[in-house]
């Protein structure tokens, strides 16, 4: 079992993969499913749920909602984003508007940052 593994949240890591917003669908079936990485989609790393996580490159996708926006939201972020960085994982931010508007430019990005594209 992984150090990081955190067993109690299993169940709702399920749930989230079961019941993914529309734009982590869209991100996942159109784009990460295809790539040449294992991406795994609501993965559990200590307290944390990461969206999406590619183990060979440390990487870890987030898409935000509006409630990442508020300041409440603003600070977990932050908490979460340092954790993350303590234990060498990169994260990769984006909303969901950018999604939804732009969707190529998103895709471009994240495969140029897990070293898909140059």
């Amino acid at each position: 079992m992984p150090q990081n593994y955190n067993p109690n949240l299993k169940k709702y890591s399920q749930s989230l993969r079961k019941n993914m917003t529309k734009e982590e669908r869209h991100l996942w079936y159109d784009f990460l499913k295809t790539l040449p990485l294992t991406i795994n989609r609501q993965k559990s790393i200590g307290p944390y749920i990461l969206d999406f996580y590619c183990a060979k490159t440390k990487t870890g996708i987030e898409l935000d909602g509006s409630q990442h926006f508020e300041s409440s939201g603003i600070q977990s972020d932050k908490e979460r984003d340092q954790y993350f960085k303590e234990l060498g994982i990169q994260i990769l931010r984006y909303s969901n508007l950018d999604i939804n508007k732009n969707f190529d430019a998103v895709c471009e990005d994240i495969a140029r940052k897990l070293g898909v594209i140059k």
